[in-house]
């Protein structure tokens, strides 16, 4: 198995004013296909920022990231869309459903950006396996967070991705049902032999994956393969 995704001195900074805010300095790391790894450290403490890279959703001041054999500096912004499109799924904290669209509408968006002709089916067979099977046309009103979750999670899956970034994909939810959230995570992915990368401040979901690093204050403290493995 080859590397997806290859990280190499990587840095980041944000001017506020006449002050300069590095969030990211010199980071490297690589994960490997098929791999699940947790990227853990306290709030502030460059994440999010670095899931936001490492997808191409942002740009870099210095270093490089390869994602899925492409360097996303030698890729405009509307070919580092199509890389994510094809090959990349995304679970957020705080779901980013489409209010307007039903269940399935939402699950079913890459699906069409994609040109597919049987995105309904494919679907209604994701969400049956999300437990939602019998609430396809409702809302994200009419759902409580633990099943919008379990949307985004279908949709996730939706464009069958070789790598998948979940950012605090429990956050927002009670423990309960966040557990269940997570092991239909984990189940999906072993099904689909998805590269999984999770967020998370959580050392409880970290250690359910076979890597953790750690980052604080932009800079990595640790980086081993979980003890559970």
């Amino acid at each position: 198995m080859g590397k997806i995704l290859k990280v190499e001195n990587l840095t980041k900074s944000y001017s506020n004013g006449d002050k300069t805010l590095t969030v990211l300095d010199k980071v490297s790391f690589d994960i490997e296909e098929g791999q699940t790894f947790a990227i853990v450290g306290p709030s502030g403490s460059g994440k999010t920022t670095l899931l936001g890279l490492c997808a191409g959703l942002d740009q870099v001041d210095s270093g490089e990231v390869e994602l899925c054999g492409s360097r996303l500096s030698n890729l405009d912004e509307n070919q580092r869309a199509r890389l994510r499109n094809e090959h990349v799924g995304f679970v957020f904290q705080d779901f980013q459903l489409f209010p307007t669209l039903t269940a399935l509408e939402n699950v079913i968006v890459p699906l069409e950006l994609r040109g597919e002709k049987n995105a309904s089916k494919t679907g209604k067979e994701l969400l049956e396996k999300v437990g939602l099977g019998d609430r396809w046309h409702h809302y994200p009103s009419q759902l409580s967070g633990g099943e919008k979750q379990r949307v985004a999670v279908a949709r996730a899956f939706a464009n069958r991705p070789a790598i998948l970034f979940a950012d605090e994909p429990t956050g927002n939810l009670d423990a309960e049902t966040g557990e269940k959230v997570v092991k239909l995570l984990f189940d999906l992915n072993k099904e689909a032999g998805t590269t999984l990368v999770i967020v998370t401040h959580d050392l409880e979901l970290a250690e359910k994956t076979q890597q953790i690093m750690r980052i604080k204050g932009g800079t990595i403290v640790d980086n081993q393969v979980a003890s559970s493995w």
